[in-house]
């Protein structure tokens, strides 16, 4: 089973160079289920109901997010309606929404799709780590792929969950720093792994918001108002394919799109 991963989709350049690319890479990759982050797709804060909609529209099976997720009010009671945008699973009980999909790819093979946030310097959630062990316990045995996105802000925690779930999900590929990190590979136990995926849109900027205003932040210590970035944008993904009986991850590649916008 062939899966791509989308790393976060920023504002409306993320979403075009998506739209432009998503059919083509489906079609020459053979993809069987695609996975996007879409935490940053509205205007690089948070997504929308009908954002939400146009991204599934453009091939996208299964949204992830993060901690933006709350940024628009709007996708509060469509967190419960549409069971294909999650938010991270580990936050309490009783918020809008759900951090696991289980759905079934062009292959007709079931998967599932966890999205997880991290703790250190972000809000202090429940804990990923015995979440996924609540998830990975009560998952029918029969569902073989699985996929986590693990949405967290340093790469020790990162590399920590990847370990820690090593042998018994298909992959954990992190998100939230949007810079691509270049260390893709399998695990020893045959999950795929790499600490972040990078993000999908302007790479002229300050991970994805417009220079300027950002290094005025930095200069002065004074709050601004930050806009996301136009120019050269890049949509960052990885594709894992899966052994589909065991679950165990066969190969994993990074794979890049670059368009000047």
């Amino acid at each position: 089973m062939n899966l791509l991963f989308i790393g976060d989709i920023f504002a409306s350049p993320g979403r075009r160079i998506v739209a432009e690319c998503l059919s083509e890479i489906v079609s020459q990759e053979k993809i069987d289920l695609v996975i996007a982050n879409g935490e940053n797709a509205a205007g690089g804060y948070g997504i929308t109901p009908s954002i939400a909609e146009e991204l599934f529209t453009m091939g996208i099976d299964v949204l992830t997010t993060g901690n933006h997720i709350w940024d628009k009010k709007d996708v509060y009671d469509y967190l419960d309606r549409q069971e294909r945008l999650l938010r991270p699973a580990n936050y309490p009980a009783g918020n809008a929404g759900h951090g696991v999909h289980i759905g079934r790819g062009r292959n007709g093979v079931e998967a599932a799709v966890i999205n997880l946030q991290g703790r250190t310097h972000m809000i202090p959630i429940d804990c990923p780590f015995r979440k996924a062990d609540e998830i990975l316990n009560a998952l029918d045995p029969a569902i073989k792929v699985r996929f986590v996105d693990f949405h967290a802000e340093i790469t020790s925690e990162k590399m920590a969950l990847g370990w820690y779930l090593d042998g018994r999900v298909s992959a954990v590929v992190g998100t939230h720093t949007h810079i691509p990190t270049a260390d893709t590979r399998i695990l020893p136990q045959g999950t795929a792994y790499q600490t972040d995926a990078g993000m999908t849109g302007s790479y002229d900027s300050i991970i994805g918001m417009e220079k300027s205003t950002v290094l005025r932040r930095f200069l002065t210590g004074l709050p601004v108002r930050m806009e996301a970035a136009r120019g050269k944008v890049e949509l960052h993904s990885v594709l894992v394919a899966v052994d589909e009986e065991t679950g165990k991850a066969i190969s994993m590649r990074r794979y890049e799109v670059e368009r000047d916008y």
